[in-house]
């Protein structure tokens, strides 16, 4: 993401000896690469760099991207291009590619501008630029190639670019300059080729058939070109009683884990020999006398919980053979591609995909239509289904599941269409879709006015005729916007220009680009996780940055982001969150807590130690481990009888706080292959180590004992288990089951304490749960809207919302006892639906307290006091007053108001008043996602309401296939969006509504036009009575959608009232100066410019922010424009922090209208009585300034 302030100095890289001539060829093979675009760019094979932290000069800590290695040792130099040097033309590439989005982390200085590669990553995330760049392209900021003007830089594909300021002519220094790289488009495969023979010369083999990737390079598909499968050829001779006896021989094997863990008490069996011929002691060996060396036996090996290994002995000797089996843990399989949904005409061809992983690997699926079993000799499917021919009953849901011998799984379900000849998937007839006009648009004293600019519905179209049926579907279609008409509005005094849908039609679909932004802090003390190491199930894909940001890109087809964030200082538990996103694209942001371990004590291997878990004031734990004398071995094996350093770190749902922290989001697949919930009564991080070293050690068996006495919920004693979590699914597994045991133990209370006894092993996995699977579950309906007026066409999406549900005491459901399990959810078109516990009989069984943020902003949901509203909250009565609605501040009005409070009543089955929502049935989430906004939902509203956005070009900030190419379009490219704001200070005794009008200002197609209007109100600086500030969104300059000429945004800011400008930021006024042509000026009244095309900081009073959502690179802008800093976030106005413009407001006199209203009924007189104000001010300020003037002029002579 590209800060609005140059990051830290990268390392200059030195020239070397350079090459003279426009380009550089580079061979991959015999093929011959293309040309590049632009001054001298070279194409070179990438190579990544791995990030690391450097000594700042002066012995201060800095952390940086690696420092750019000298010409010497990358090995080749980078082509440089000298003043006046033409740049290449571009040539047609021999494979289809495409540019990034321009990229700039450096600002020049020192000893030049530098955009080395390492460092985009590092900024901006390592998937905004491809693997293998095939070339890059560099221009100044005002979009000036380098030849023009005249300075000599150095590029290279692989490693980036550089600018030295020794290296230009006399007088100059280095431009600031932006790049961009083009890279492959991502090709697709060829069909498979047929099987080959089976290897080897009898028994089990292998065969393998290969495919072919089209593109030139060979490697830019994803995936592999070969494909294996078993085989079987004719039995090999076995050990029959002819080639094994013989007497004197011995076999000697052991079974082990992959990481090289003897596993004791495994059943080892020979081929063709029935039973089991030997067991493994406590090291993992055995031995089998009578097997003949040369016999090359083939040794299988069985154990509960492992997949099934089998080994072939060697000889190492002329009587004895060797033989090692490994063996896998079992894990159940989870699926790592999902089914998509599809548009088909009838007679038309599809092919769903499913991909589960596992240990074993699942061979074995399902296919189902409608809920029922498709006929697997019939359709002969696999992981692939493929129908022929369809028809129209062949449309409806299908899913798969998958097995393996740990168990099943079940994929989501992807809706088939199957359309009549002829008829149309796309309706060209746009719906309705009303935006917001600006108030004085309206007839006075009629409310808001809207307009109805048109939508397309959101549906697949068919793929073209002949297109491939496989599962990437290349050619997926969407309906979307086929032609705009301009109208125009006339408002009070002046004609506002709209562009409106007029036609839909099938194109080709925006490729959804999911994007996770947050930020990673501690729980505790909220100082950020520095650079930990980013897991997306076991591939490490990145680091947090120096604030704990992150940044991750959704990968296709994901329907749950598993993302583990690994301390590298080891003070905190590994960080394991499923972070919901929004599956049709667009940013959503988190704020993920870090747990940090508990304090380290030390155990004495030899000796019996207790350690509790939970240890809140006033409170007994809820319970301990147990871990006996000779529990601990190294990672070998081999026992530990040393000092052990052991930190268990208790996450305690009884402490409500603790639920931020909670790992995972407590679902495990139950028998069925489903995702359940699981409810939670703790969970414990188990880290030992030897004492006075990293050496981490294994423990098992240990007790857990729980104490029953703090199980409240009736059955929960009963069915309580142990799990531990799988890193990589972020699922939670059973690892054993509880048995009651009676203790005498000593106690204040004269009841004797009932405890619950489990048993686990501490190896690999190191994080466990207390949990009871919940079967009273239900679905909640949230949406989300831009103001507390909940009008339906104004819903925002993107929206996080959490629910947690709480175990309340007896009586007391305002005052709950302990949280159970949490939630969250995406806000979509249609709102969120979150899964919940739920009772039938006692509707305060479970309560829950719901809570929404956007990009940081805490949403507010409908007011509760002094008694909740139907039509305020959205649910209707007498099911209103049965949930027990109530606002965190129902109770004590200065308390937040950022959340809600319900009771989970089920739903009971025939009533009318409780079957059309807010809480659905488990079974019913298809009737939860679809209900229509008429139906009964809760509500959480924007808090900001005093904010207007009016788009020429409309533009669904939530929907990123909503962008429509346009030259008045406010973001010019759907792949990439740049947020820009300038913060404006303004002295007076309110807040004010500050308006910026945004229009063409250099492009000579756009000049004059307007591109759209923004308003937001000032806040108050709590340190500064009488001061407020405000962040206006401007336009940002650059290119148009066409990329072929940037146009300066002419951007014009009026404070509404009787305001005055009194100053302008020193260096934005000297920026402003330094690259004409300037804006008007002489209204005193506003503040116009002609905006920057460099992502000024917030030493200037701008604030720009690029993301691939809007709605991230806006809310992340405004946090730092709050905070004023250019890397800070803040909810709180710092109004004399990081200011553009200041002006001064004065309350009008009694009867006087506003500046605005004086403005639209006389400008004449108003900009006269403005002139005269200003005027009077002028003169004032020269008088002041004159004996100064005079003191400079004598200090000079």
């Amino acid at each position: 993401m590209e800060d609005s302030s140059p990051p830290k100095r990268l390392p200059e890289a030195p020239s070397g000896r350079q090459t003279r001539g426009s380009r550089i060829r580079a061979r991959r093979g015999a093929r011959t690469l293309p040309r590049t675009l632009g001054p001298g760019h070279g194409v070179i094979a990438a190579t990544t760099l791995p990030l690391c932290r450097r000594r700042a000069p002066g012995g201060g800590s800095s952390h940086y991207p690696p420092e750019e290695p000298t010409a010497t040792a990358w090995g080749f130099e980078g082509p440089s291009l000298r003043p006046g040097q033409p740049s290449p033309a571009l040539e047609d590439w021999e494979e289809a590619s495409q540019w990034t989005s321009w990229f700039n982390v450096d600002h020049p200085g020192g000893d030049g501008d530098f955009e080395s590669l390492a460092a985009i990553r590092f900024y901006y995330g390592p998937a905004r630029v491809c693997p293998r760049p095939l070339a890059l392209e560099a221009r100044t900021t005002d979009w000036a190639l380098p030849s023009t003007v005249g300075e000599r830089v150095h590029l290279n594909p692989t490693r980036g670019f550089w600018c030295l300021n020794r290296e230009q002519p006399r007088g100059r220094r280095c431009s600031n300059y932006h790049v961009r790289f083009r890279c492959p488009l991502e090709a697709t495969w060829g069909a498979w080729g047929p099987w080959g023979p089976c290897s080897g010369s009898c028994g089990p083999g292998r065969r393998l058939r290969r495919r072919r990737c089209p593109s030139p390079s060979g490697d830019a598909c994803p995936g592999r070109p070969l494909e294996a499968q078993k085989c079987v050829r004719p039995p090999c001779p076995g050990c029959s009683s002819k080639t094994c006896e013989c007497p004197d021989h011995i076999l000697l094997g052991s079974v082990v884990t992959p990481s090289g863990r003897p596993l004791p008490g495994a059943r080892v069996s020979l081929r063709d020999w029935p039973g089991t011929v030997a067991i493994t002691d406590a090291h993992g060996t055995f031995r089998i006398p009578g097997v003949c060396a040369s016999s090359r036996a083939n040794i299988s090996a069985q154990m509960d919980g492992f997949s099934a290994g089998l080994g072939q002995a060697q000889a190492n000797g002329s009587i004895s053979a060797v033989v090692t089996v490994v063996l896998n843990k079992l894990e159940k399989p989870y699926l790592v591609k999902h089914p998509e949904s599809r548009v088909r005409e009838a007679g038309q061809n599809v092919t769903f995909c499913c991909k589960a992983s596992g240990t074993p690997m699942p061979k074995k699926y399902s296919w189902f239509h409608n809920g029922t079993l498709l006929d697997r000799r019939e359709h002969r499917y696999g992981a692939h289904l493929e129908l022929r021919g369809l028809r129209p009953d062949q449309a409806g849901t299908y899913h798969c599941k998958a097995w393996n011998d740990a168990g099943t799984v079940r994929s989501g379900s992807a809706r088939l269409t199957v359309l009549a000849p002829g008829q149309p998937a796309c309706n060209p007839q746009p719906q309705e879709h009303l935006i917001k006009l600006p108030d004085d648009c309206g007839q006075p004293g009629s409310g808001p006015a809207y307009l109805d600019v048109g939508l397309c519905s959101d549906t697949l179209c068919p793929s073209p005729a002949g297109s491939s049926s496989r599962c990437g579907d290349s050619g997926s279609r969407c309906c979307s916007v086929r032609r705009l008409e301009s109208k125009e509005i006339h408002c009070s005094n002046y004609v506002l220009p709209v562009k409106v849908v007029a036609e839909c039609g099938c194109q080709k679909c925006l490729p959804p680009r999911g994007l996770v932004r947050g930020r990673v802090v501690a729980t505790d003390s909220g100082e950020p996780l520095r650079f930990a190491q980013i897991l997306l199930g076991r591939e490490p894909i990145g680091f947090t940055s120096y604030q704990g940001d992150f940044t991750i890109e959704v990968p296709p087809s994901t329907q749950r982001l598993v993302v583990t964030f690994v301390d590298p200082s080891g003070e905190f538990m590994d960080t394991v969150r499923v972070l919901p996103f929004a599956p049709r694209g667009g940013g959503v942001y988190h704020d993920v807590k870090a747990m940090r371990k508990k304090a380290p004590v030390i155990l004495d291997a030899s000796q019996s130690n207790t350690i509790p878990l939970g240890e809140l004031e006033e409170e007994d734990p809820l319970g301990e481990l147990v871990l006996q004398p000779g529990a601990f071995r190294r990672a070998d094996g081999e026992p530990y009888t040393g000092a052990v350093e052991a930190r268990v770190t208790f996450v305690d749902p009884r402490d409500l706080t603790s639920a931020a922290a909670a790992p995972s989001d407590l679902r495990f697949v139950d028998s069925d292959g489903e995702l359940a919930p699981l409810r939670t009564y703790g969970m414990f991080a188990v880290d030992l180590r030897a004492a006075g070293s990293a050496e981490q050690l294994q423990a098992g068996p240990v007790a857990v004992r729980v104490n029953a006495g703090q199980i409240h919920m009736a059955g929960h004693v009963e069915a309580l288990k142990l799990w531990s979590l799988n890193p990589d699914t972020g699922l939670w597994e059973e690892e054993s089951g509880f048995q009651r045991e009676g203790s005498a133990a000593p106690r204040v209370r004269r009841e004797e304490r009932v405890f619950l006894v489990g048993n686990v092993e501490i190896r690999e996995r190191r994080l466990f749960n207390l949990d009871v699977p919940e079967r009273r579950r239900c679905f909640v309906k949230v949406r989300a809207y831009a103001n507390d007026k909940f009008t339906p066409n104004e819903q925002v999406e993107g929206v996080v919302v959490t629910l947690v549900n709480l175990e309340p005491a007896p009586g007391f459901a305002a005052n709950p006892r302990a949280w159970g399990r949490f939630d969250s959810a995406v806000t979509g078109p249609n709102g969120a639906c979150l899964p919940a516990f739920c009772d039938t009989d006692r509707p305060d069984a479970y309560t829950a307290l719901v809570t929404a943020t956007l990009g940081g902003e805490e949403l507010e949901p409908a007011p509760s006091r002094p008694r909740p509203h139907a039509a305020t909250v959205g649910v209707a009565q007498p099911y209103l007053d049965k949930l027990g609605y109530r606002r965190t501040d129902h109770d004590d009005p200065a308390l937040k108001r950022n959340g809600f409070r319900i009771n989970l009543a089920k739903p009971r089955p025939g009533d009318p008043a409780e079957a059309n929502g807010p809480v659905y049935p488990w079974r019913s989430l298809r009737e939860c996602q679809e209900a229509p906004v008429t139906a009964s939902h809760f509500r959480f509203a924007r808090v900001e309401a005093d904010k207007y956005e009016y788009n020429v070009v409309p533009f669904r900030e939530g929907v990123p296939a909503s962008w429509t190419g346009d030259l008045l379009a406010w973001w010019p490219n759907p792949q990439e969006f740049r947020a820009c704001f300038l913060k404006v200070k303004i002295q007076g005794p309110q807040e004010y509504m500050v308006r910026s009008h945004n229009a063409g200002g250099s492009h000579p197609r756009t000049q004059g036009q307007l591109y759209g209007l923004r308003d937001a109100r000032s806040v108050r600086d709590p340190e500064h009575p009488g001061t407020s500030a405000a962040c206006v969104e401007f336009k940002c300059s650059g290119m148009l959608f066409d990329q072929r000429q940037v146009d300066r945004t002419l951007v014009t800011i009026t404070p509404q009232g009787s305001c005055r400008r009194v100053a302008v930021n020193g260096l934005l006024q000297d920026y402003l100066a330094r690259h004409p042509p300037p804006a008007p000026a002489d209204d005193p009244a506003a503040f116009a410019m002609l905006a920057p095309l460099d992502p000024l900081g917030h030493n200037y009073g701008v604030y720009t922010v690029t993301d691939q959502s809007p709605r991230l690179a806006k809310e992340i802008a405004i946090g730092r424009c709050f905070d004023g800093s250019s890397d800070g976030f803040s909810r709180e106005m710092k109004a004399d922090a990081g200011t553009a413009v200041t002006f001064q407001c004065r309350e009008p006199p009694a009867g006087r209208p506003s500046l605005f209203q004086r403005l639209l009924e006389s400008p004449a007189t108003a900009l006269g009585d403005i002139r005269r104000e200003m005027g009077e001010v002028t003169r004032a300020q020269a008088q002041a300034a004159g004996p100064l003037r005079t003191r400079r002029g004598r200090a000079r002579q």
